[in-house]
């Protein structure tokens, strides 16, 4: 083990409060925006005003959200228009999808979103009220253009204050700004070698005291802390990939674990970064029933589901020593890959695949391989990563110990890649349904221009997503099973208005969708030789934070999909 950084930061509200909060300022005035929670900023501005000094405290992330949140009575709007900046550097979305979820939390109000100036990081809000009222408010959203640690210019949030009424005002850099540029910068001055992997793991472990806010629709919520782990670990990808020659989003980097763990935590922030030996525990628990999972299942659990599926055991081994488990059971139909786990914390598509294959032993002729857990080191992690913060994303856990995309892998050692290999020799198989998850609420990295680099499809949830790529000579073929599969999905209780709910609200906050909507479903479809297999079918289920009955609704859906694209293959090889 190797401490690379430790230490505390000063908290920027512990600064103001020392700074203003004395007789000897008693009359002073100031607005300033940090990155802290509501109450937090309630209480330091009631401490303030016993001094005599009137204060106003913005949330820095997501300002337009957050004003409509604590200063708006939306349920006497009639209607609102909210005018949002645009700038060169960054997408002309941007500030439009900083508002999300709005349009979900205004009630009855018709709100209306349009293109507004570029010369100020402003807001120009109109509200009409049910009473006749009219009223108009500037909303602040202070950025700062920044060139990032790979050399990219960007535009992020940032602090900032306004003395006694200052127009302008000048940057407040925040602990929370300080803390991820601090971090980012020790691991950028380290020396790491030139051999991947660079680490065994590298922990970035940060305690925050800034509590995480549920809003009232789906599954959002707003969390700095979540935040902060999606731009420290997308960050540092981006670092190795920049060091060892490769492009920005390059899934074959092999940099090692990188795991920031974000932990509220109370009164200064600290940072304490370190290599670390690989994980190679497993998180144990109590085993539920598979069609009424809840939540996501134990490792230990996933291996004795797999085990009830009659056929040849196959494995693979993961780069910590993991087995990565699989079954072959041979039919007489045409051959279908089903496997889950690629990114583990996706976890409805691993429940999904084992009630799938579960589903086709019923099936005279069933003809499958089955791995439910591909990447068996990420889904550690993200048993590890829950227990701390069980509502975020983690995409920590999205990649394998190597830290790569077990898909994107080459090189003469594929380790947990072999499984597929091995059911593609085994079986013949000519359709892979490859079961994944995506985001449940807003994906952010505040701190790195907000939208997520090489993500930005992916930021806000849009529904059961199915993305289907087939190789040359296979695109009618494709057509058909994606109309086939779709048409079968469009029956389940609730999906397609499920879908409905959040694409309306993804057009409203990101404007034109760019996939096509078949039979309820937002569908891409697309030639890719890359695979092996001529066609790939890749469920995108909005579970990486959903537990309950949500969760039980995901894992189902990704079950029905495996049946319905067995099925529909089966009559589309038929008639070929």
């Amino acid at each position: 083990m190797t401490v690379i950084y430790e230490g505390g930061f000063d908290r920027t509200l512990d600064q103001l409060l020392a700074t203003y909060g004395k007789a000897s300022a008693r009359g002073t005035r100031f607005e300033a925006w940090l990155f802290e929670d509501t109450p937090s900023r309630r209480a330091a501005e009631e401490k303030l005003a016993a001094y005599g000094v009137e204060a106003r405290l913005h949330s820095a992330y997501k300002p337009l959200l957050y004003f409509f949140l604590e200063d708006v009575d939306t349920d006497a709007l009639k209607n609102i228009t909210i005018a949002y900046p645009v700038h060169e550097n960054c997408p002309q979305n941007r500030f439009l999808l900083e508002t999300y979820p709005l349009a979900a939390l205004t009630g009855t109000a018709e709100l209306r979103f349009e293109t507004g100036s570029s010369a100020a990081f402003t807001y120009d809000v109109a509200m009409v009220y049910k009473d006749g009222r009219k009223a108009e408010h500037k909303v602040f959203a202070p950025n700062r253009v920044h060139t990032d640690f790979i050399g990219e210019t960007l535009v992020s949030p940032t602090g900032w204050i306004k003395l006694n009424g200052a127009f302008e005002g000048t940057r407040l850099e925040t602990d929370y700004e300080a803390l991820f540029e601090k971090a980012m910068r020790a691991v950028v001055n380290h020396d790491w070698g030139n051999t991947e992997p660079y680490f065994d793991e590298l922990n970035i472990r940060a305690t925050l005291p800034i509590a995480d806010k549920q809003l009232s629709f789906g599954d959002e919520v707003i969390s700095l802390r979540e935040a902060l782990h999606e731009d420290f670990y997308f960050s540092l990808l981006e670092v190795f990939q920049k060091k060892s020659g490769r492009p920005l989003g390059d899934r074959g980097l092999q940099p090692g674990q990188i795991m920031p763990e974000i932990i509220e935590g109370e009164g200064a922030p600290t940072l304490r970064i370190e290599t670390r030996t690989l994980d190679t525990s497993e998180a144990s628990g109590e085993a539920q029933h598979l069609a009424a999972a809840h939540t996501p299942i134990f490792a230990e659990h996933i291996r004795t589901e797999l085990a009830k599926i009659d056929g040849e055991p196959f494995e693979a081994q993961s780069r910590a020593g993991r087995a990565v488990q699989a079954r072959y059971h041979r039919g007489s139909d045409a051959a279908v890959m089903i496997s889950g786990g690629q990114h583990p914390n996706e976890p409805t598509g691993i429940v999904g695949a084992l009630r799938g294959a579960q589903a086709l032993l019923q099936r005279p002729g069933a003809h499958f391989t089955i791995s439910p857990l591909e990447n068996p080191d990420g889904y550690a992690a993200h048993h590890r990563l829950r227990a701390d913060n069980p509502r975020h994303m983690h995409h920590a856990a999205r990649y394998t110990a190597l830290g790569d995309d077990l898909e994107y892998r080459t090189g003469i050692q594929p380790y947990e890649k072999a499984i597929r290999f091995e059911a593609q020799r085994l079986s013949g198989a000519q359709l892979h349904l490859n079961l994944h998850g995506y985001p449940a609420h807003e994906w952010t990295r505040p701190l790195s221009g907000y939208v997520p680099r090489g993500f930005a499809m992916w930021t806000l949830p849009k529904g059961f997503f199915l993305i289907l790529r087939y190789q040359d000579g296979w695109e009618e073929r494709a057509e058909r099973l994606i109309d086939a599969v779709t048409k079968r999905l469009a029956v389940l209780p609730g999906l397609v208005a499920f879908n409905d709910k959040q694409i309306s609200l993804y057009e409203t906050h990101a404007g034109e969708t760019g996939f096509r909507i078949i039979n309820g479903f937002p569908c891409m479809i697309s030639l890719d030789n890359r695979h092996d297999t001529p066609l790939t079918l890749i469920t995108e289920y909005p579970d990486e934070t959903i537990y309950g009955d949500a969760f039980i609704a995901g894992h189902t859906a990704q079950m029905e999909t495996v049946v319905a694209a067995y099925e529909a293959f089966q009559a589309i090889e038929t008639v070929a």
